[in-house]
């Protein structure tokens, strides 16, 4: 039985906040919030996105979400001062210029292009 885009997309989020999450941690059980810098328990991670995940484009972007404290992600609206200069130190100012370039793409996912990444979702998180 074949899933609706809708439960795509959220099986997708789940397994991909998941792998952002894993990818992130230090010895397997602290992280860096990639926004203030302080170290956390893996407990307290989300998986925070550069551009706002409703910009399709970059939703999936390994290089557009990492590790983030819950307190810069929910309540510090992402702290974007801080999370700009992380991604500036480590990608260089002209792919941050290119991830805020082309999150306009407007990009649709198709079922089987979702269904697609969750397969690989799913490995990456057994390589772990």
């Amino acid at each position: 039985m074949s899933q609706t885009k809708k439960q795509l997309t959220a099986k997708l989020d789940k397994l991909f906040s998941k792998y952002i999450r894993q990818r992130d941690l230090i010895n397997g059980k602290m992280f860096k919030c990639c926004s203030c810098g302080q170290l956390k328990p893996k407990e307290q991670a989300d998986a925070g996105h550069f551009i706002n995940r409703r910009w399709m484009a970059c939703r999936w972007r390994e290089d557009n979400v990492h590790s983030q404290c819950r307190s810069c992600n929910r309540f510090d609206e992402g702290n974007a001062v801080g999370y700009t200069m992380f991604m500036i130190d480590k990608y260089g100012k002209e792919h941050v210029e290119y991830l805020q370039a082309i999150k306009n793409a407007g990009y649709k996912y198709s079922e089987f292009e979702l269904q697609v990444l969750v397969d690989e979702y799913k490995d990456k998180l057994k390589e772990k």
